[in-house]
């Protein structure tokens, strides 16, 4: 599969699995099952659930996808 084919969408990481799974909620509302990308393995990403994150998935199974990215949290300020 070449990259123009990978659909990316932005989640929400729900649940912290073991061997690097993590359960993430997509903008769409879909939950799915994605795994940490090479990059981010190598390089010692961590996620902690509520992190905002970057997917990509196949348009083949909309099931699984790949974790490319850790977006910026933006916090607000306590009122």
């Amino acid at each position: 599969m070449s990259k123009e084919q990978s659909i990316k969408f932005r989640g929400k990481v729900l649940e912290c699995m073991p061997g690097t799974f993590f359960k993430i909620m997509l903008e769409n509302k879909h939950e799915i099952l994605g795994h940490l990308s090479g990059k981010m393995r190598i390089n010692s990403i961590r996620l902690l659930i509520g992190d905002e994150v970057e997917v990509e998935m196949s348009p083949y199974d909309l099931t699984k996808g790949r974790i490319v990215r850790r977006t910026t949290r933006i916090e607000k300020p306590p009122q």
